[in-house]
Formats: C-alpha cells, structure tokens, sequence
C-alpha cells in the first residue's frame, strides 16, 4: 500500500484528539501536539497536503514573522490555504476564538470546526496530518546505471522543481474585446493561472502560463479600486479584488511566482554558459 493510502486510511479512522493524546495523560506542551510540524516550512506544508493529503487536512507549524505566531496549513480541494495561530504567552488565539490552554484549542479542532476565508471557500477541518507517518520498506533493484551526459559536475545539479505556492478566490475580470467586467473563479497552482466561469466549473475558460508574464503590478487606470494587472507579450489582463488586502496578497504571491521562474530562468542560463564555456 501506498504512503498515500496508509495516511488517508490512518487518518479516516483514528479519532483527531487520539494524536495529541499521551500515554502518560493529555499533551501540555506543544511539542506533544501529533500534528503540529514545528519548522516545517510553508512551501513543504504545501507540498505534504498536496501529495498526501486530502480535503480537509491540516497541520500546524511555526510561522516564520515571529515567535509566538503560527500557521495552520488547510488543503482546499486542489489548493492550500494559510491561518494564523497566535500563543500569547498564556492563551492561544484562532480566528473569533481564544482559547486558555492547549488542550482546549486542540479540543476545538477535535471537534471538526468549519472555517471560512476572505475568497469565501468554506472548509472542514477533518483530518489532521501526522507528524510521524509509516513509509512502507519497499525498494526497487537496480538494473541499469549509466552517464546520460559527461562534462558536468556537481555545480550543474541546480533545483529545477517549480514553486508551489497556491491561492484561490473570485476576481473581477476585464473582458479582451468587449471591456466589461465580469466575476470569475480563478486558482493558482504552480506556474499557472486558471480562471473559470464559476468555482463549480470543471473546466477553466484559460490558462495563463506564468513563464510568460513579465510584471505584476497595481493598476489605477481602470476607475476602479483594488485592481491589478499581469503583462503578457500578448495582452494585460486587468483583474479586481473585493479588498485591497485581497488585491494585496495576490500581487505579493504572483511576484513570488515570478521571481522563482526568473531564478529557474538564470540557473539554467548559467548552466548552459558553462557547459559552453567546458567545450570551447
């Protein structure tokens, strides 16, 4: 069985109070707490919740503004989706609650709470993810192993893998030919951008590939506010938010996008360049 399954069929069955329980009693430090992955980082989180999660997992972890501040990484559907989790020093801090001790905030999740974002996704926080997962103990043999390519060195072994970060919500779109406005359900999802007629559209009406957007910016030629814009060599799509805190974050995560597809972009300029540089 898959690491996959083995986490899904874990998860469905194993009541969520059972992982922050101890055999010596209740978890009073937070390093008790089964699904809470200290230094995980967000892009991992992502990666986890994607790969072996589903619906409705979730995970806690250190956030990295400052001590005291958490996140809550939730898989939406084929998104993830970040919360803060505030420690004061005496109680902990998520969404309208507070709650007095760590076992009445892991209680709270117990329970199954449903949680709801500024895009207006509603989701159910079912299943949490493990900080210890059994890997299954099989192995392929080898049975062939040979050079592809001579001249390289381990300076040419560059991450190509592309970013993960993902976002979804509602955005005002201006139309190409015809300039209206119209509402539509957009995602991102590695180096892509689709948007759809609504949320509930199985087939998204285009695909904006990243690689070939060359700025993000605020616009304020539309006579509307919250507005932004991607430039494409073929076009500028001009997008609205419902807030400017919205707007805000898309912008913030569309230049992230960017800057790492340039930084993929470059490292692989530089490789070339030396292995010409090699065969002069």
């Amino acid at each position: 069985m898959g690491r996959a399954e083995s986490l899904e069929g874990k998860m469905s069955t194993q009541d969520p109070s059972d992982l922050w329980s101890r055999s010596d009693g209740e978890a009073e430090l937070l390093q008790d707490l089964g699904w809470y992955h200290s230094n995980l980082t967000r892009h991992a989180a992502e990666a986890l919740l994607l790969s072996n999660g589903c619906d409705g997992s979730y995970l806690l972890r250190d956030s990295n503004e400052r001590t005291g501040l958490y996140s809550l990484s939730v898989r939406a559907k084929d998104s993830v989706k970040h919360f803060h989790v505030e420690y004061t020093g005496y109680s902990f801090k998520f969404g309208f609650n507070e709650f007095s001790s760590l076992k009445d905030f892991v209680k709270h999740f117990a329970n199954q709470p449903l949680i709801g974002s500024e895009t207006g996704t509603l989701i159910v926080l079912k299943h949490p993810y493990p900080r210890k997962v059994e890997e299954p103990s099989i192995y392929e043999s080898v049975r062939v192993h040979t050079a592809m390519q001579t001249g390289r060195t381990e300076n040419d072994l560059v991450p190509t893998a592309p970013s993960l970060g993902t976002k979804e919500g509602y955005l005002t779109k201006q139309g190409g030919l015809v300039k209206t406005w119209k509402t539509r359900w957009f995602t991102l999802h590695r180096n892509e951008l689709k948007y759809f007629k609504d949320q509930m559209s199985p087939e998204p009406i285009r695909i904006l590939d990243l690689t070939e957007c060359s700025a993000v910016q605020f616009d304020y030629s539309q006579e509307r506010v919250n507005c932004f814009c991607l430039v494409f060599p073929f076009r500028t799509f001009y997008l609205c938010a419902k807030t400017g805190v919205e707007a805000d974050e898309w912008i913030k995560i569309l230049r992230w996008k960017l800057s790492q597809i340039r930084k993929q972009l470059d490292q692989r300029e530089g490789t070339v360049r030396s292995q010409s540089f090699i065969f002069k």
